[in-house]
């Protein structure tokens, strides 16, 4: 079976419960995620051979951090271990019309200090026919954005679909020479998939001011034509608890929109966006392209219902989903 590989840090995550505020809280609840981690245990539970690339601390933590990745057939065996430090973030869960907050201590972890000689790339890339990126790994530090592009371009020379989310945040960025724009627009002009939004475009690229997603996805294929499918989530905010959810997927012809799921209350947002994406990659190698799309879309919605970064759903509950069975019953 072919293989899907990821690369970038897993994160202890420390949550404050119950709607409290930071504030409040006198202990936080530890659960372990990160971006690509979050897209290849999607990926892994519906039934993809996946490889996660990582550097994690030498420590009890950091061997702590990778036991959900292993319960879930996550490959791990390109995980390297050194350093000190396993980056963190904390969670302030928004409720109501209060939003949500996150706090990053991830500067100088372990993950930040990776380097390209520390992998077999050969290896790593053997019996793989997809490699995936987020726009996080290069934000977290220049060593971090060098190694993602290094990934990205041997992936490239080797024939293998690559796909990218361009997951712009703010918070990072920080080190010295961050080049958001060159760096970004060099990984994506050798994808084939991205998953994008209005808000990282005009972030990254300064690609603004459309009406629509169609308007977005025919301006991004523009600039980038080796985009083959641009996908979109739409996230409509009624309160902090309550939201609208879909999406749409650009294929170059034509764009494709999903069923609206309306998702209250919400249980915990953190990780959607991913757990759509590792729906959309493991779509695109069995579905067709309207079937992918839904089948992401409800993905991504039913782990709104779920506590931690991983999505923990089978394919089987998605495609009930998919098929207009989100009654929430009892399964006797």
């Amino acid at each position: 079976m072919k293989k899907l590989v990821s690369l970038g840090e897993l994160l202890m995550r420390l949550s404050c419960e119950d709607a409290l505020r930071f504030s409040q809280v006198n202990n936080f609840k530890v659960v372990y995620g990160g971006s690509e981690a979050n897209v290849l245990i999607t990926a892994a539970n519906f039934g993809l051979k996946t490889e996660f690339l990582s550097v994690l601390p030498e420590n009890d933590l950091g061997k702590s951090a990778i036991n959900d990745l292993r319960n879930n057939n996550v490959g791990l065996n390109h995980i390297k271990f050194d350093g000190k430090r396993l980056g963190l973030y904390f969670l302030e869960t928004g409720a109501i019309n209060r939003p949500g907050k996150i706090i990053y201590d991830r500067e100088n972890s372990a993950f930040s200090q990776i380097e390209p000689e520390w992998f077999d790339w050969d290896e790593i890339f053997e019996d793989c026919n997809w490699f995936h990126w987020s726009g996080i790994t290069p934000a977290i530090s220049a060593k971090a954005a060098k190694v993602c592009l290094h990934a990205v371009e041997v992936a490239k020379s080797k024939g293998i679909k690559i796909s990218g989310d361009l997951n712009f945040r703010g918070n990072l960025w920080q080190y010295e020479g961050a080049n958001s724009e060159g760096t970004m627009t060099k990984l994506v002009e050798q994808s084939d998939v991205l998953l994008a939004g209005a808000y990282a475009c005009s972030q990254f690229f300064n690609i603004k001011d459309f009406q629509n997603n169609h308007e977005l996805s025919k301006a991004l294929q523009q600039k980038f034509p080796s985009l083959q499918r641009i996908a979109i989530t739409n996230r409509k905010e009624l309160n902090a608890s309550h939201h609208k959810w879909s999406a749409d997927m650009f294929t170059g012809a034509e764009l494709l929109s999903s069923t609206e799921y309306d998702i209250y209350p919400i249980v915990d947002r953190v990780g959607a966006g991913d757990s759509f994406m590792g729906a959309l990659i493991y779509g695109l190698q069995h579905f067709e392209d309207q079937k992918t799309l839904d089948f992401a879309t409800a993905a991504s919605c039913l782990k709104h219902s779920i506590v931690g970064d991983f999505n923990r759903v089978s394919k089987e509950e998605v495609l009930e989903l998919i098929e207009g069975d989100g009654s929430g019953r009892i399964i006797r």
